[in-house]
């Protein structure tokens, strides 16, 4: 069973309370071949909720406690970013996912590409927190530029 961000099925659940509709993606959560989930609203966060970076690392810093995730106007958010991570990775478990593919350039998602924290627009290479998670489990995560590469994809 293949995890998917919510946002990238249509749920309008991002930061600025609307989502994306990439109708591939969509329909594998409606044949019910992908779980739909969003980490950040998993974690407790409201849509819409003010916009989030990760500041002074990545994904895997924020989870061994060496970087934290801030709004854009400098309330940590770190504990919620966290819990939305874990409660995905305990999806995947439950489902055996394999793969997921998340929200490229996402604090939670981003697979290849996060911004570097600045709110500035600028991205750097590395992942999210849910991302990291996942990664650290074995599953491999692609995003919604790259999903289509992958060849193990059970879909």
């Amino acid at each position: 069973m293949l995890i998917i961000s919510a946002c990238l099925a249509g749920k309008k659940c991002r930061y600025t309370g609307d989502g994306f509709d990439y109708p591939a993606l969509r329909k594998l959560v409606e044949e019910g071949k992908a779980i739909p989930v969003c980490p950040e609203v998993l974690g407790g966060l409201p849509v819409p909720r003010e916009p989030n970076e990760i500041v002074g690392g990545n994904g895997f810093d924020v989870l061994d406690g060496k970087a934290q995730v801030l709004t854009n106007r400098g309330a940590e958010t770190t504990v919620a970013f966290m819990r939305g991570a874990a409660k995905v990775l305990a999806v995947a478990r439950k489902n055996g996912t394999r793969v997921a593919i998340l929200k490229e350039r996402s604090p939670s998602c981003g697979s290849t590409m996060i911004y570097d924290g600045t709110f500035k627009n600028r991205g750097i290479p590395g992942c999210g927190c849910t991302a990291a998670a996942l990664l650290r489990e074995g599953v491999r995560v692609y995003s919604e530029e790259n999903y289509w590469k992958g060849s193990d994809l059970d879909i």
